[in-house]
């Protein structure tokens, strides 16, 4: 039924400005910004709805991943700007807050990180 039609995902944030800056500057995304919310344009030609909402809650699931070449080069480029990766319990992650599966073939090398509206994002390297 929805074979040849055009979608698009959406999250919410609590402060649109505050993610228009994130995701635009920090992360260096094309951001479209009107009264509605954002439109990030994302590699390959996907899209994602960024709206404020006033009671929002944060993702408890990584909602958005951007897959890197050089995970380690990623994770130190963010740092150098100032994000912090989360470290979870039950994930073995090295002291950039790597989870290195690929090395026992587990999946990919992932590290997570929090938009300003705490929502869970994450860079992988899965080759």
């Amino acid at each position: 039924m929805f074979k040849d039609t055009p979608a698009f995902s959406g999250f919410s944030v609590d402060d649109q400005a505050a993610a228009a800056d994130f995701y635009g500057n920090l992360l260096g995304l094309e951001v479209d910004d009107n009264n509605m919310g954002l439109k990030l344009h994302l590699s390959g030609g996907g899209q994602v709805f960024v709206y404020a909402k006033p009671n929002h809650e944060p993702a408890t699931y990584t909602m958005l991943n951007f897959v890197v070449d050089d995970i380690d080069q990623a994770v130190d480029d963010l740092s150098a700007k100032g994000v912090i990766f989360e470290a979870y319990p039950d994930m073995q992650q090295d002291e950039k807050g790597i989870a290195r599966g690929r090395a026992a073939g587990m999946g990919p090398d992932i590290a997570w990180f929090k938009d300003p509206a705490g929502n869970i994002l994450s860079v992988l390297q899965d080759s």
